[in-house]
């Protein structure tokens, strides 16, 4: 079983999860978390509602559009940009939207995690590329 907090704080015990596994903070850096810049690039998926899971990715998408955080959607997967709690903040939610529709749901999370980054990597890192491509 994966304990759930919000990095950086306690609680209670057998308080409902919150945000992040534990773990996942501490594994990937070894300063915290709570003012880096991040990208997480996330894909959430229903599982066994059958073929179509439109609706249920649909409603990942609403809850990550309404955070008001940068964000883009392709066909494979979700980017959002913010600080570390801001972004872990957005992921639970979407999770739990797509649980609304499904017993099981699967989510796969790539973090870019940035000490001191700047606000506006979700579309320089793409500029970057097409300045070279140029």
């Amino acid at each position: 079983m994966v304990e759930w907090r919000r990095h950086g704080a306690g609680m209670a015990p057998g308080a409902a999860r919150s945000l992040v596994p534990v773990a996942t903070c501490r594994a990937v850096t070894a300063h915290t978390c709570d003012d880096d810049g991040v990208l997480a690039a996330f894909s959430i998926t229903p599982i066994g509602v059958g073929e179509s899971v439109g609706d249920a990715v649909a409603a990942a998408v609403r809850v990550v559009r309404a955070s008001g955080l940068p964000n883009r959607t392709d066909a494979m997967f979700t980017t959002v940009e913010g600080e570390w709690d801001e972004v872990m903040d957005v992921l639970h939610s979407a999770v739990e939207a797509v649980a609304d529709h499904a017993k099981r749901v699967s989510v796969v999370v790539k973090l870019d995690i940035r000490p001191g980054a700047v606000p506006g990597q979700l579309d320089a890192k793409v500029a970057s590329i097409e300045h070279y491509l140029a």
